[in-house]
């Protein structure tokens, strides 16, 4: 069942809103990530998000085996090396986020909505 786990106290489930928050904590952490976005399909606007709504540019989805797929929509720090940022980002999200909730991840996808120069 998903995302529904049972040891010798009883039944866990996690929700996966609670495993996108954390997963979307631990993303604006990670170098070369400025935040969250969150795009406008009808506009075709993109805007970063504040540290409240980060849920909003993450989408969790947990399979019925308890794996969890994520997908990450951000805004990244203008002239770095985007694969380097995404590769970190995938590596850091899934060695916490696997720790945090007891499942394993079995895919990230990293989509770059926007760029923001940084002083």
């Amino acid at each position: 069942m998903k995302g529904r786990m049972n040891n010798d106290l009883g039944t866990i489930r996690i929700k996966p809103e609670a495993i996108a928050r954390y997963a979307g904590s631990v993303a604006i952490e990670s170098f070369g990530i400025v935040g969250m976005a969150a795009v406008n399909m009808k506009d075709g606007l993109v805007r970063l998000l504040k540290r409240d709504s980060l849920t909003r540019g993450v989408r969790v989805i947990l399979t019925e085996d308890n794996k969890i797929k994520i997908d990450f929509h951000v805004i990244v720090v203008y002239g770095i090396n985007i694969p380097t940022v995404t590769q970190n980002l995938i590596e850091n999200v899934t060695y916490k986020v696997e720790k945090f909730a007891g499942m394993p991840v079995e895919r990230i996808r990293v989509y770059i909505e926007g760029l923001r120069v940084i002083d």
